[in-house]
């Protein structure tokens, strides 16, 4: 398999297993700042509730990345990877939540539209990017002088 082959099909994954997490990671922030039908328990702590809620689509993100997404590279580092995982992502977190600090604390918005586009699209967006970059260059590395085999 070609390298551009390679790069999309590893590329296409990810994108498809952040995708699961990003869902889950949404869903958990929207009901803990903005709960169901009012207030959230952590309304006026929208960014703790976004680590957290981040940290838990971070473990369901490692799952499938290890074993689909980068599954025929070999990870690096202590624990499998998941070290040097968790160091890219808890990275790439701190750019959404810099796009809601600016949101909340200095355009002083706090509706659940505005968080979401600054925290959910904007901020993720970047950080999508820089994950992926991180994550194939730092986490789960191509073997070297092997064949790599079709996905």
């Amino acid at each position: 398999m070609g390298r551009r082959t390679r790069v999309l099909s590893e590329g296409g994954k990810f994108v498809a297993v952040g995708a699961v997490a990003t869902v889950v990671a949404l869903v958990l922030f929207n009901l803990l700042v903005h709960g169901v039908g009012g207030d959230g328990p952590m309304n006026g702590q929208p960014l703790l509730a976004f680590a957290l809620a981040n940290l838990i689509g971070m473990a369901v993100s490692y799952r499938g990345a290890r074993h689909w997404a980068f599954r025929r590279r070999e990870p690096v580092g202590p624990a499998n990877g998941r070290v040097g995982f968790l160091v890219v992502n808890v990275v790439s977190l701190l750019i959404p939540m810099a796009c809601l600090a600016v949101s909340r604390y200095l355009l002083e918005l706090d509706g659940a539209l505005a968080d979401n586009v600054a925290a959910n699209v904007v901020g993720l967006g970047l950080g999508v990017l820089f994950r992926f970059w991180a994550t194939r260059r730092y986490v789960f590395r191509r073997p070297r002088g092997r064949v790599l085999t079709r996905a």
